[in-house]
């Protein structure tokens, strides 16, 4: 077969790849890796690169090597670290049945460690902890290295379309923990061999290929997931940097889109004991919500789509550097938050909820989500608003940022209707849980927002656009990666891990698509 040379600009870096080989294949190959929101399909536009000879601009996922060749690659197809959200809230373990003590034999209490994991579509997050009192002594996360096979978990089961790249999956997922635990040992002096237990969670996807199980089925209605139940397997059969004679733990999930993440979150804000009526919700492209109290509790998965990290959207990435994360008002114009104190090159999803709120407060666009007419908004608005309103790619448009380091940063009308169906993904799937136990807005009393995305966006904007439950600020907070709160908890107790294994069994799984009301559910929450 033949091999080509490939220089990439401006990296200065050239390699050879075989004939046939894409240039995303061979940019990876370089030590580069490019946005691929749709997982190769070309059907994101995230990749776009420029061939010198001809300046002509291409897919980096569709064009194939056949000659030798220099390529161009702009920051905007780059795939850049972005942030992470390591830390959740803070509990309070209760020590009984604790796990360190079936260890006491072969180490000292003072010599048992462990590490809790959770393995998110995007990050992954792990945590070295001390058996014995449940402290966390270090915490290192990353970006999930599967995401060079697409960004969704629907991408990387149409990959792993055979045993042989499921096994790649996986080989890629143990590397990233081992790589993820080997920094913990620095940090904290741990040897491998006092590490005797892990604990790991992640949606359902990311649990059957950490296991190496089948997902192809995944894919598939009915979305059967080919294990719900707990697994304890040896560290030495999955290859894991840690005493070989320790143990391996997955917590149970709940359904083929509700995994043992959810579960995580929920032990950690101890929904089964909630007295109030609890909604919790971890925005992300699958969105997961369990609602109920400690006498019932629903739970959900609703497809948002990729649109609020990034993709889908003209200028959208996710929460990297150069990203606009906040957009405000002030006296007469809007004020940029950017990741990095940089020049805006794009906006993440926080931004984009921001932003989207902003328009419909200054009338920019309407509760159907349609442009104003320039001409109707004069002595409405200022000035410098009104100048931001303008066409793109021949679409109403309003500009965010003017000096972007990659040109204008703006949204067209196509990136209002993907925030629509996406938050209205989201809001439809609350509503029919509400539906459910016949629950208004109001009868609510606790919002609970988990996870990165979660996190950083303002509530008063999620409330704007009618993500969320229309309830009072107060009655929203934030509870970070609880998820990885909830696999130390695991991690530590048998009593945890006993009481996830009773909250599988209790939480009642709704397949909200199935639900006769959902098309009018979710076409009126398309609306503002």
């Amino acid at each position: 077969m033949k091999h080509f040379t490939i220089s990439f600009k401006p990296d200065g870096r050239q390699i050879s790849i075989h004939s046939g080989a894409t240039v995303t294949e061979a940019a990876g190959k370089a030590g580069i890796i490019l946005n691929t929101f749709c997982g190769g399909k070309g059907t994101c536009k995230k990749c776009l690169i420029k061939l010198e000879l001809s300046g002509q601009e291409v897919l980096a996922c569709q064009y194939r090597i056949q000659s030798d060749l220099t390529v161009t690659i702009p920051d905007e197809s780059r795939f850049f670290e972005q942030k992470i959200l390591a830390h959740g809230i803070d509990t309070e373990i209760d020590a009984a049945a604790a796990i360190y003590e079936k260890y006491i034999g072969k180490a000292s209490p003072e010599k048992i460690f462990g590490i809790a994991v959770d393995i998110g579509t995007t990050s992954v997050v792990a945590k070295l902890i001390n058996m014995f009192d449940g402290q966390c002594l270090a915490t290192e996360a990353t970006l999930n290295p599967q995401c060079r096979y697409g960004d969704d978990v629907i991408s990387r089961i149409s990959y792993a379309d055979n045993e042989e790249k499921l096994a790649e999956l996986h080989s890629v997922i143990i590397d990233c923990i081992n790589n993820l635990a080997s920094k913990l040992y620095k940090k904290t002096t741990v040897d491998a061999k006092f590490i005797y237990e892990m604990c790991v969670v992640g949606n359902t996807t990311m649990n059957h290929i950490f296991l190496k199980l089948p997902i192809s089925q995944l894919g598939q209605a009915p979305y059967k997931a080919f294990s719900l139940e707990s697994h304890d397997v040896s560290a030495g059969q999955l290859q894991l940097e840690m005493n070989p004679a320790g143990n391996v733990h997955t917590v149970e999930n709940i359904a083929g889109f509700v995994g043992s993440d959810t579960i995580a979150v929920a032990l950690a804000v101890d929904i089964d004991s909630a007295e109030e009526m609890t909604l919790v919700v971890d925005i992300g492209t699958n969105g997961e919500l369990v609602l109920g109290t400690k006498d019932k509790l629903y739970a959900a998965s609703c497809a948002a789509g990729p649109a609020l990290e990034g993709a889908r959207i003209t200028c959208g990435s996710r929460a990297a550097k150069g990203a606009i994360e906040a957009v405000v008002v002030n006296e007469d114009d809007i004020v940029l938050d950017v990741i990095g104190n940089c020049p805006a090159r794009s906006i993440c999803g926080s931004g984009l909820i921001d932003a989207v709120a902003v328009m419909l407060q200054l009338g920019i666009i309407d509760l159907t989500g349609r442009f104003a007419e320039p001409a109707n908004l004069r002595g409405k608005v200022s000035p410098a608003i009104l100048s931001r309103m303008c066409e793109q790619q021949g679409e109403p448009a309003f500009v965010l940022s003017q000096s972007g380091s990659t040109g204008k940063i703006f949204l067209r009308q196509k990136d209002i209707r993907e925030t629509q169906l996406a938050k209205a993904a989201i809001r439809a799937g609350i509503k029919l849980l509400q539906n459910r136990i016949g629950l208004k807005d109001e009868d609510i009393e606790r919002i609970l927002l988990a996870g990165a995305f979660g996190n950083y966006i303002r509530k008063e904007s999620a409330l704007r656009i009618g993500l969320l439950p229309d309830v009072p600020l107060e009655r929203i907070a934030f509870v970070g990666n609880a998820a990885s709160s909830g696999a130390r908890m695991a991690l530590v107790s048998q009593h945890y891990r006993d009481k996830a294994r009773e909250l599988a069994g209790r939480i009642e799984y709704i397949e909200i698509a199935h639900e006769p009301e959902f098309q009018d559910v979710f076409a009126d929450s398309i609306l503002f």
